[in-house]
């Protein structure tokens, strides 16, 4: 999908909340996203259920539209990959192979893959993740800065790192 067929007042229209807006935006994408959930999903109800999954979620949550595209593609390939999942089609990887996978990437692409899964993370997730991988801070540090229970900053970093597993691994 191409950021230039969807004007920046278009999205940040949408982004804000308005609901013509965003129908618009993602009337735009839906053709991308209904060929790439095709091409992903191992069934076309399947393909139908993520298309679905990716139209209907919060556009709020994005920054920019240039990350716009890449977001939308990751709730499809997550999707996918949840039926087959569900299914009994896609077992779940180990830790082991999990290993082997980011390991046998070069260096440069590694450091893309990581950017775009800290890119594809909600923000409130993204947040925690930074603030502790990235920045080094304790969790206490964290809670206080976000206003935040500890309790509540663990499970999200501990879900933001298992989404950014489940997008590196893929």
């Amino acid at each position: 999908m191409s950021a230039a067929a969807i004007s920046s007042n278009l999205f940040e229209a949408a982004r804000l909340g308005d609901p013509q807006a965003t129908a618009s935006l993602l009337e735009t994408a839906q053709p991308d996203i209904r060929r790439y959930a095709r091409a992903t999903c191992r069934s076309s109800a399947d393909a139908e259920d993520a298309t679905q999954e990716a139209m209907f979620r919060h556009v709020g949550t994005i920054r920019s539209l240039v990350a716009f595209s890449a977001w939308l593609f990751s709730v499809v390939r997550r999707e996918c990959l949840r039926l087959a999942r569900k299914a009994g089609l896609a077992p779940s990887i180990d830790d082991g192979e999990a290993e082997a996978l980011l390991l046998s990437r070069s260096e440069a692409d590694l450091r893309l893959d990581v950017a775009a899964a800290f890119e594809a993370l909600p923000a409130h997730y993204r947040d925690v993740a930074l603030m502790r991988d990235v920045k080094e801070m304790t969790i206490d540090e964290i809670a206080a800065a976000l206003g935040a229970s500890r309790q509540t900053v663990k499970a999200r970093l501990h879900r933001a790192r298992a989404l950014m597993r489940e997008y590196l691994t893929r």
